[in-house]
Order: structure tokens, then C-alpha cells, then sequence
């Protein structure tokens, strides 16, 4: 049995929670979520699940956000060692997927992978998903996007530091690190889900913007005008695909360098 632990930030994520879990239950044993004060009904949707532990956010560094969430994702999934065999290290609109993913990891255990990077999607939708809908059933257009090629999957047994970049866009890992030759898993991005709810979102997130994220341009989309990220949600709709149709053929058909290729 491959036993599977999910560490993730969240704050005020009602709406994207219930998709969330319908993903990632299928093969999430544990869910270690660090909210930083949500006022919505997240916290009572986290209390609901019981598979969930609800920790508080840590703020390591009171001028950025971004920072402060480096530090924890570097550092949150050590206490896992013995425990998991392979931990998720994600965000509530990150959809990490593979047809057959409990497989597949069993499959990358016996063969000594330990690190398991993904080809990263900018996911698209005009209108809202109802609740009950399975987001890689049903919104499956996206564009690839180089920022969401994340090393979200790793062996806490084998790694021994992960060293994230901000964001957790790329990673310096440390241990025994071997990638697989094919990358097959996909990083499905559902940020863009409906444009006036996008751009809602957007605004709540620039509340969270400390000094620093504001000084270093981290996080600066979220202070996007209406025109501005209209500019940018034609250009994903243009450049999306079905990702349905790729999925088998994603690790020859993706146009963008692996960085992780020198772990190979």
C-alpha cells in the first residue's frame, strides 16, 4: 500500500475546496492544510473532512508572504519520514494528475525514483464548474505554462532537503535524487476558472502582499487591472488544448526544458 501525505496553505478557499478534495481523496491518506485565518466556511469544510489536520499559518517572515511560505513548504513534510512514502507538496488550485497515480508511484518506488516533477498547465474555464463536478473530468483546456513545472512530488525517506524556489517553481533538492526518464504526471493549474470570479480572487489574494512581496514583484498579478488580466486570460484561451488529448504523449509534446533533466 503506497501511503500518501498532503501538505498544503490555504485561506479563504470555499469555493475551490470541494474540488480539491474530490481530487486528491482518491489517493490522499493524510492532509496537513495550514490556514492563516480564514473568515469564509473554510475552516468548517476542513473540520468536516476527517482526514484533515488543521495547523495555523506560519508567518516566519511578517513582511512576505512569499517567504514565509517558502520557509514551511521547505520544511513541513520532514515530520512525514516513516510515516509516508511520498509526500504532495501543493497549493488548494494545484490538480497534480496521472490516470493512474497510486500506480504509477508504486511503480516509480520499485525502479528508485524519488523525486517525481510535473508538466504544468495553465488551466481555462468561462464559466463556473458546479461543485459537484471532478475538474480533470470536465475542464480539461490548458495552456502550458513553465511556472507550473513543480517538483510537487517527492520520498521524504530519500530527500533529505528540498529547497524550494519561491513559489516552489523549481527546487535544489538534496539526498538520493532520481527523477523518471518519462515525465508522465501533469500539474493542472484551476486558477483561471471564470473571469469575474478570477479577477475576485485576485483581489482578495493582494490583501495578503507584505512589503517585500510588493518590493521583489511576488505576487504582482494579483494586483492586475481588469484590462490587464483580460490580456492575459485571451492569451491562455488561445494557447490552450485539450488536455485530454496530450496527456499520453505530454512528455514528447510539452515545448518547454525540463529543468530537473540533470537529476536523470
Amino acid at each position: 500500500m503506497v501511503r500518501i501525505w498532503l501538505y498544503a496553505q490555504c485561506w479563504n478557499d470555499e469555493f475551490m475546496l470541494p474540488f480539491f478534495f474530490r481530487h486528491y481523496d482518491r489517493f490522499v491518506d493524510h492532509y496537513v492544510l495550514f490556514d492563516d485565518g480564514s473568515t469564509d466556511s473554510t475552516l468548517s469544510l476542513l473540520a468536516d473532512h476527517p482526514k484533515v489536520e488543521v495547523r495555523q499559518f506560519i508567518w516566519s517572515d511578517t513582511e512576505s508572504f512569499a517567504f514565509s511560505e517558502q520557509a514551511l513548504s521547505n520544511q513541513c513534510w520532514k515530520e512525514s519520514r516513516g510515516m509516508a512514502d511520498w509526500v504532495v507538496i501543493t497549493d488548494i488550485d494545484e490538480h497534480l494528475f496521472h490516470r493512474s497515480i497510486v500506480q504509477y508511484l508504486d511503480t516509480c518506488s520499485g525502479e528508485g525514483i524519488t523525486l517525481v516533477p510535473a508538466l504544468g498547465f495553465q488551466m481555462i474555464s468561462e464559466d463556473i464548474p458546479a461543485t459537484g463536478e471532478t475538474l480533470c473530468q470536465s475542464r480539461f483546456f490548458g495552456a502550458p505554462w513553465k511556472q507550473m513545472m513543480k517538483p510537487s512530488i517527492f520520498k521524504p525517506s530519500e530527500i533529505e532537503e528540498i529547497d524550494f524556489s519561491v513559489g516552489r517553481h523549481t527546487a535544489n533538492p538534496i539526498g538520493n535524487v532520481r527523477v523518471p526518464v518519462r515525465d508522465e504526471v501533469l500539474l493542472l493549474h484551476y486558477k483561471y476558472l471564470n473571469f469575474e470570479q478570477t479577477h475576485g480572487r485576485h483581489v482578495q489574494l493582494a490583501t495578503k502582499l507584505k512589503s517585500k512581496d510588493i518590493r521583489f514583484g511576488m505576487g504582482h498579478k494579483y494586483g492586475w487591472s481588469r484590462e490587464d488580466l483580460r490580456k492575459d486570460w485571451d492569451q491562455v484561451a488561445a494557447r490552450a488544448v485539450d488536455v485530454r488529448k496530450i496527456a499520453t504523449n505530454a512528455a514528447e509534446d510539452y515545448p518547454y526544458e525540463r529543468w530537473w533533466s540533470r537529476y536523470r
